[in-house]
């Protein structure tokens, strides 16, 4: 068996961590689990096996110590588990996760897509109007999702479940192929657009990110300050419109598609729409479950959950044969993403669980004390944005971090608490994109097979800081003057 440091790589890391001895404050369990988490996320970055086989063995290694080592199980199981399962119930409890269900449902409308034909034909339509620029398609695939957007709290949903099944079936068009070098053409630059719009039109629109709704509340609750959607809408609309307009110019400067233009595309794209003929009844039922789960997100978001009214849409193709559950059980990409996030999700539950979170906040929080109020916001918002490296869900995050960080605000003499607390809200989506498992959508891009990890980890770096830098000397002056 050949040597792989890639695959030694992320124990190693994971060994030296844990054998520094835990910081003050900190117990030496949350210590040892920060090193097992460091060393999972290593293992994501370098890729020695399949991201969901990494992300099982962190779950099983965390489960085994806690059942035979150093952790109490109870530090990782939620009131009413029986201590005897309780790591183990911890470990499976990422299988429950209602986001997990909703981008593998993505998957499973992207599935349907492809059967019917549907997403070959609205390609091809896609092409036949914008398809002589790649760069026009860029901009086609931004102005769906920012149409969608305010009406759609769920990213998962509106980009993974509605603009990822229609895209997808872009690249073939061009010859670009997932997980092989042809996805350069042009997919990973559509995949990689749709991505980083979705980040930016979940922060500009209060309603356009679930977890924003879940900020407000907290916000309510810790400082006693309440936005309205106009709002946070004109606080992020100068970035807004900034990133909105350069997210397709700057994905095709820092990561080109090799295919840039084509009289003879949009040309064959018509020819190839005339020979598809009419809809057939596939077509259109599954056009009409589309559109009932589009309904039921946007609308009826206080009636039915996104992903049950997902779930829903899958159940009525199977029933209707639109999809066979042959084609679902041999949809790999589709059950290796479900494996990987779900265990991934549980993992970056257990740093909250273990006090990691809040001991790291707080920590930081100490030493602002000295601060003025701006220079203690943009070093929130700084920890805010990095942080998030530790979460795989932005519910997550809101839920740990968020708190903290606006209470060691609000402790600060002549803090603009109301402002500073907006401004860390409207960081909620734009920080997604600095990892695949950042948010909602993140998974089902990454798990398209055209954007590979290493590709992904120096986009989002890169996006990142750029998305952050903006926000830092656009939207903080202007909230803070207003």
């Amino acid at each position: 068996m050949k040597f792989s440091w890639k695959a030694v790589a992320p124990l190693v890391v994971a060994i030296a961590i844990a054998l520094i001895p835990a910081p003050e404050g900190l117990p030496q369990h949350a210590w040892y689990y920060f090193a097992i988490f460091v060393g999972v996320i290593v293992g994501l970055i370098l890729e020695p096996l399949p991201g969901g086989a990494i992300g099982l063995i962190g779950i099983t290694v965390v489960v085994v110590l806690c059942e035979y080592a150093f952790y109490s199980p109870e530090q990782l199981a939620k009131p009413g588990f029986n201590p005897d399962n309780a790591a183990l119930a911890w470990g499976l409890s990422g299988f429950s996760n209602t986001t997990v269900w909703l981008i593998f449902a993505a998957f499973m409308f992207a599935l349907g897509y492809d059967k019917t034909g549907l997403g070959k034909r609205i390609a091809l339509m896609l092409v036949r109007v914008m398809g002589k620029k790649t760069l026009t398609l860029g901009y086609a695939v931004l102005i769906a999702d920012a149409a969608l957007a305010p009406f759609t709290p769920s990213n998962t949903a509106r980009s993974g479940g509605t603009i990822y099944p229609v895209i997808s079936n872009l690249p073939p068009l061009y010859g670009s192929k997932p997980n092989d070098p042809s996805a350069r053409k042009i997919g990973s630059y559509l995949m990689w657009v749709a991505m980083a719009a979705t980040c930016v039109t979940s922060s500009l629109f209060m309603t356009g990110l679930a977890p924003n709704v879940l900020a407000i509340g907290i916000v309510k609750k810790t400082v006693n300050v309440e936005f309205e959607w106009m709002d946070w809408f004109i606080s992020f609309l100068p970035a807004g419109l900034i990133l909105l307009a350069l997210v397709p110019l700057l994905a095709y400067w820092l990561y080109p598609p090799e295919v840039k233009s084509g009289e003879e595309v949009p040309k064959w794209a018509e020819s190839e729409l005339a020979k598809m003929g009419g809809l057939t009844k596939n077509e259109i039922l599954l056009l009409v479950y589309v559109l009932i789960a589009l309904l039921l997100w946007i609308f009826g978001g206080d009636l039915v959950n996104a992903t049950t009214a997902a779930l829903i849409v899958i159940a009525l193709m199977l029933i209707t044969s639109v999809i066979k559950w042959g084609d679902m059980t041999s949809y790999k990409e589709a059950w290796n993403t479900l494996a990987w996030f779900a265990t991934l999700v549980a993992l970056a539950d257990g740093l909250a669980r273990v006090g990691f979170i809040k001991w790291f906040a707080e920590t930081v929080g100490a030493h602002l004390g000295g601060l003025s109020p701006i220079a203690a916001i943009i070093v929130l918002a700084l920890l805010n944005h990095f942080v998030h490296y530790l979460f795989a869900s932005v519910t997550a995050h809101v839920t740990a971090v968020l708190p903290v960080l606006l209470a060691v605000g609000a402790s600060i003499p002549d803090m603009p608490v109301d402002k500073m607390a907006l401004l860390l809200c409207l960081q909620l989506g734009i920080m997604g994109i600095i990892t695949p498992y950042g948010t909602g959508p993140s998974p089902v891009y990454y798990g398209s097979g055209f954007l590979p990890s290493k590709d992904w980890w120096r986009l989002g770096g890169i996006f990142g800081l750029i998305y952050l830098g903006v926000y830092l000397v656009i939207i903080v002056p202007w909230v803070m003057m207003r």
